[in-house]
């Protein structure tokens, strides 16, 4: 990756996260505002503070740091300083429980909020989805046994309707996690409808991490395209070979070529080991060795070339279909899709603290940074879905009843509510080094991931 690529992806994470810590803190913002509780300071980021000014009726500081990591509201408090008599009923500590829990929830409900307005959008302009359509499933798969055949387009799993791909993958992930069977309603290429029971069962937590659909034998309907390359990745095996954009694989080793699938599927195989390839570039017959990219680990490792096919706009035409919705539907849907992504957030998280899914799901920033980069290359509407579902993740993990955490600070106010009284500084005090430490830790595990997927591809 080239450094105006880093630049790039740099950028749009840096806006991404930026965008969400502002909602975030202008949640608990406006609800102390409502409140009455005095506001000294609005802080972006972490670390030194590279821009900041004092504006409104409480000259509040408004402040922008060097490291866009969080950030954070200070509001008027005696067990931070002292406050002037004048100033008491508008500190934060003296307020009710209510007001209180008001205040902290109004930032995460921001984020979440967020998520429904981007979706909303979205859903109204439309987004360019692969079809729903299933290719010849694997011999002795769940979908193999349940008799699935080529060409038929998924119109419902257990009664939800499926658009498209991404809809697909989402809802049997989503029924995985109950391991129910999956009952698809499905339109065959002729126009007659068909039910399939697919015994899902054999679905595990861990291919999670990959794609919820291939144990099933659920594969994706692709055209035969002609084993032309469209990109070569820079700094890729493929590069390093000499492969350029527009030549044709005719042989790999002793193997005859005949569409992409046959490329990709010799490639996949050839874990660091050389391959042969004979190469027709515009008629000259060219043969080059190109040693592919090792990817993944274990029984996951894979070969990677780095190139891509090149597009075929009528193959690309029958795969993709525009899915967009009128605006209360568009609405309903954004409504529901946050709260079944939170809602799937907070299980898996579930799933990890119980050991049925592995830690390997947790991301840190490199990893959102790559994926903020990615979404931003493929288009707007791509790109602010990324933004949504980080919007979600944010608003629920602060939600976690972890001390210096929002949800750590509910936790004090309903101790402190069933007490009938505020907890003791002492008692605040261990939970909030007990909080750090949490956090900490769980910082540990995502660079650990991130590093991880650096060094593996």
């Amino acid at each position: 990756m080239n450094f105006q690529m880093v630049l790039f992806y740099a950028g749009a994470f840096v806006l991404a996260l930026g965008l969400l810590v502002i909602v975030h803190e202008l949640g608990h913002y406006l609800a102390a505002r409502a409140c009455g509780v005095k506001v000294l300071r609005f802080a972006i980021g972490f670390g030194k503070v590279v821009w900041s000014r004092r504006s409104g009726p409480d000259q509040t500081e408004w402040a922008v740091a060097l490291l866009p990591l969080g950030g954070y509201l200070k509001m008027l408090d005696e067990r931070e300083g002292e406050v002037a008599i004048s100033d008491l009923p508008r500190a934060f500590n003296r307020q009710t429980v209510g007001r209180r829990v008001f205040i902290v929830v109004a930032g995460p409900l921001a984020n979440l909020l967020l998520a429904i307005l981007i979706y909303w959008l979205v859903f109204m302009a439309g987004m360019t989805e692969l079809k729903p359509r299933l290719g010849v499933p694997p011999a002795d798969s769940p979908a193999a046994t349940a008799g699935i055949t080529a060409g038929v387009t998924v119109r419902a799993v257990n009664g939800e309707p499926i658009a498209s791909w991404q809809d697909l993958r989402w809802e049997v992930m989503r029924q995985g996690m109950e391991r129910s069977p999956l009952v698809l309603d499905a339109m065959t290429a002729q126009g007659n409808s068909v039910t399939y029971r697919v015994d899902n069962l054999k679905f595990s937590l861990a291919e999670t991490e990959k794609d919820p659909l291939t144990p099933l034998g659920l594969v994706l309907l692709r055209p035969t395209l002609p084993a032309v390359i469209g990109q070569v990745m820079p700094g890729s095996a493929a590069a390093m070979a000499g492969l350029k954009s527009g030549d044709r694989v005719l042989r790999i080793d002793d193997k005859k070529i005949h569409e992409w699938a046959d490329v990709t599927a010799a490639v996949r195989a050839a874990t660091g080991k050389p391959l042969m390839m004979q190469i027709d570039r515009a008629g000259q017959m060219l043969n080059l060795a190109a040693t592919p990219q090792v990817s993944g680990e274990g029984a996951a490792r894979t070969g990677r070339l780095g190139v891509t096919v090149k597009e075929d706009m009528a193959a690309i035409g029958q795969m993709t279909t525009l899915v967009r919705y009128g605006v209360w539907e568009s609405f309903t849907r954004a409504s529901m899709k946050t709260w079944d992504t939170a809602i799937m957030s907070l299980r898996m998280m579930g799933r990890m603290i119980t050991g049925d899914l592995s830690w390997k799901n947790l991301s840190g920033p490199v990893t959102i940074a790559d994926y903020a980069g990615q979404t931003a290359r493929m288009g707007l509407s791509y790109y602010l879905s990324f933004v949504a579902l980080i919007s979600i993740s944010l608003g629920v993990l602060n939600l976690l009843p972890i001390p210096v955490l929002d949800g750590g600070h509910l936790m004090y106010y309903l101790a402190e509510f069933i007490k009938g009284g505020p907890l003791p500084e002492r008692v605040l005090e261990i939970s909030q080094r007990v909080g750090f430490a949490l956090l900490a830790l769980l910082m540990i595990f995502a660079f650990y991931n991130d590093l991880n997927r650096l060094l593996i591809g």
